[in-house]
């Protein structure tokens, strides 16, 4: 029944259910799966494993590519499955676990978990759960919207699990390209110089004496939650633009202005929908994540290109680009997440890094993970790995949020993920600064002068102003410096009075 899928006939007996596959998975083991921003995740088996550690003490440490979907990390974290989870994720219920110190998390750059792995600085999985929409004749493993951390992971697993998507079409196969770096200390350099450019094999070529079970599934990847652009995300992507049209008129950027890459979430989508309006033409994407944006600007005639490691898209955008899946496929290309985000390749492409900032500070420290530099939201996910590497870094956010109650600009960050040195553009929809050959001093002023909402203008000014007189390279009133931070924590405000 399922031998257009799984091509290899010896596999055909390894068809199993879900809960017969997960009973592979022992107490304590970790466990790989797929997964990347909740597309192409493992589902009918974690599914299975729930239900096990809802009837009997079970836990396992897990590792992904990022975050899955379905409700598999509010699940898992509810039922007490896991113990350990890396290296992101994207759910309330498990952040709350997570801050609450019942789950411990690993936040990594994406592109670190399975280079450590390779030299086994991190424990590799017993088991490796992968989504698939077939398995070859030689019994590799094509993957479905994602690659993210997969093919590592199954590689270097005891066991693997393949969940056969029924919900994909088959022609997916030929959309992925798996290359894995040789070992070190003397590997080669990774041979990529162009966004289009296919390096490796269009399967996962694992040994199929490792496939322990098969299991049909039938479930779907999550839909998308991004939302439509607003009128702040208009202007953060209006003040792109111009310096877009600035850094092309001087010579700075070529007309296409070099590969794209953008952070997930519903702000950098809407500044990358932002460029259908643009005057940039034959645009391409090397990325992580290719949103609904992706698509709009194919669509458009703007984009020629786009490489990432998964698609993640909203339910009606999915349906349709799916839907007519061959209309796109010979411009997409998924990697592995070790190489969409491998700061090698960044540098040597001149990539273009848009990312989300949740606050930054006067001088250009990013904190991208931690609210009140405590509580952890979703993760660093591959914003480090492109913004110490990119030709341009830049952050973008809105100037203010909970009803102007916070600035996400701020004396000092709470939390640092990017340091001043790394931070080239910073943009809300107020205004950009342009931090590029600047002293901190003069780091304050323009992020001050151009990126502060009018209510907290004043008093950052203030704020610098009496740092100044106390002198420094980086001036601080250090009684201060996250006195913001502690009035929106007692009082509900960060200009509260005291």
């Amino acid at each position: 029944m399922y031998s257009e899928r799984i091509r290899l006939a010896s596999l055909h007996d390894k068809i199993v259910s879900a809960a017969e596959a997960a009973s592979l998975i022992q107490n304590g083991m970790t466990v790989g799966m797929s997964g990347f921003a909740c597309a192409g995740d493992a589902k009918a088996v974690p599914f299975a494993l729930v239900e096990r550690a809802s009837q009997e003490p079970f836990s396992i440490s897990l590792v992904t590519g990022a975050s899955i979907g379905n409700g598999l990390d509010r699940l898992m974290a509810e039922s007490g499955l896991l113990a350990r989870r890396m290296p992101f994720q994207a759910d309330p219920a498990l952040r709350k676990a997570i801050n609450d110190g019942k789950v411990m998390f690993i936040d990594q750059h994406l592109s670190e978990t399975v280079e450590q792995m390779r030299s086994n600085q991190l424990k590799r999985p017993d088991v490796t759960v992968v989504e698939a929409v077939a398995i070859t004749e030689d019994g590799h493993i094509v993957p479905t919207a994602s690659v993210g951390n997969s093919a590592n992971l199954a590689l270097f697993a005891d066991k693997v699990i393949v969940e056969i998507s029924l919900r994909y079409g088959a022609n997916l196969e030929g959309l992925h390209d798996i290359y894995l770096p040789p070992e070190r200390p003397e590997r080669s350099p990774i041979p990529l110089v162009r966004p289009d450019q296919r390096i490796g094999a269009t399967a996962i070529p694992v040994d199929p004496a490792k496939i322990a079970a098969i299991v049909i599934s039938e479930y779907s990847d999550s839909p998308s939650n991004v939302l439509p652009p607003d009128a702040e995300t208009q202007a953060i992507a209006d003040h792109l633009i111009g310096f877009f049209v600035s850094e092309v008129e001087n010579g700075r950027l070529p007309r296409n202005l070099g590969p794209l890459q953008v952070g997930v979430g519903s702000i950098a989508n809407a500044v990358m929908a932002g460029l259908i309006n643009s005057p940039f033409e034959n645009l391409s994407m090397y990325s992580e994540v290719l949103q609904d944006s992706t698509f709009e600007l194919f669509d458009a005639g703007k984009l020629d290109f786009a490489s990432g490691s998964s698609i993640v898209l909203s339910a009606a955008r999915g349906a349709q680009v799916f839907g007519d899946f061959e209309r796109y496929k010979d411009r997409l290309v998924l990697r592995p997440q070790e190489i969409s985000n491998h700061p090698e390749v960044a540098r040597r492409l001149g990539i273009i890094g848009i990312n989300t900032a949740l606050e930054f500070d006067i001088y250009g420290n990013v904190n991208s993970t931690h609210v009140s530099g405590t509580r952890m939201m979703n993760g660093i996910g591959g914003s480090g790995d492109f913004a110490r590497n990119a030709q341009l870094a830049i952050f973008v956010t809105k100037s203010i949020a909970k009803d102007g109650a916070i600035s996400s600009v701020v004396p000092m960050v709470s939390h640092v993920d990017h340091t001043e040195h790394d931070v080239d553009i910073l943009v809300t929809e107020i205004g950009l600064a342009d931090l590029r050959g600047l002293a901190p001093r003069e780091r304050a002023r323009a992020i001050i002068g151009n990126c502060v909402h009018p209510q907290y203008r004043a008093a950052l000014k203030d704020y610098f102003e009496r740092a100044c007189e106390r002198g420094g390279q980086t001036p601080h009133v250090l009684e201060e410096a996250l006195s913001w931070h502690i009035n929106q924590e007692r009082r509900g405000h960060m200009l509260a009075a005291g």
